[in-house]
């Protein structure tokens, strides 16, 4: 399977004064906004970290869903957080934060599950971060 995805930003002005606006193909974001407040401070609209942290916490948990599949579990809840952290101009670390509820694993199974999607999920593969887990079984 191949294919390819768009968006697009634009961004009008200086790195601390201007304002920018960023586009999805799906439209799910549509001139959302995007300047130094939203990404350095607490200013209305998103910024590059919160989308990595979007992409990655949806990647690794639709790889996740299909490993448990494939092992013949089916997920009543998957909900992970990607906290990714940013210092002095670098993405350093993206951290994944699972709960899950699996009705019938193992925590051994679900622990060898979590982690093989945090190394396949495509999202992980692309970034040069240091990615960790902590994932928690709740049922």
């Amino acid at each position: 399977m191949k294919f390819t995805r768009r968006a697009n930003a634009n961004w009008q002005g200086t790195g601390m004064e201007g304002t920018g606006k960023i586009s999805t193909e799906s439209t799910t974001l549509n001139n959302a906004q995007l300047s130094f407040k939203t990404r350095f401070a607490d200013g209305v609209g998103t910024n590059p970290e919160e989308l990595i942290a979007a992409a990655h916490s949806g990647c690794y948990t639709m790889q996740l869903s299909f490993l448990l599949n494939e092992a013949g579990f089916t997920a009543d809840n998957l909900d992970t957080e990607a906290q990714v952290t940013f210092e002095d101009g670098t993405i350093t670390k993206i951290h994944l934060k699972l709960e899950a509820t699996v009705p019938g694993i193992t925590e051994q199974d679900f622990q060898t599950a979590a982690q093989k999607a945090k190394e396949i999920c495509p999202v992980s593969k692309l970034l040069k971060a240091e990615i960790t887990l902590s994932a928690t079984l709740i049922g």
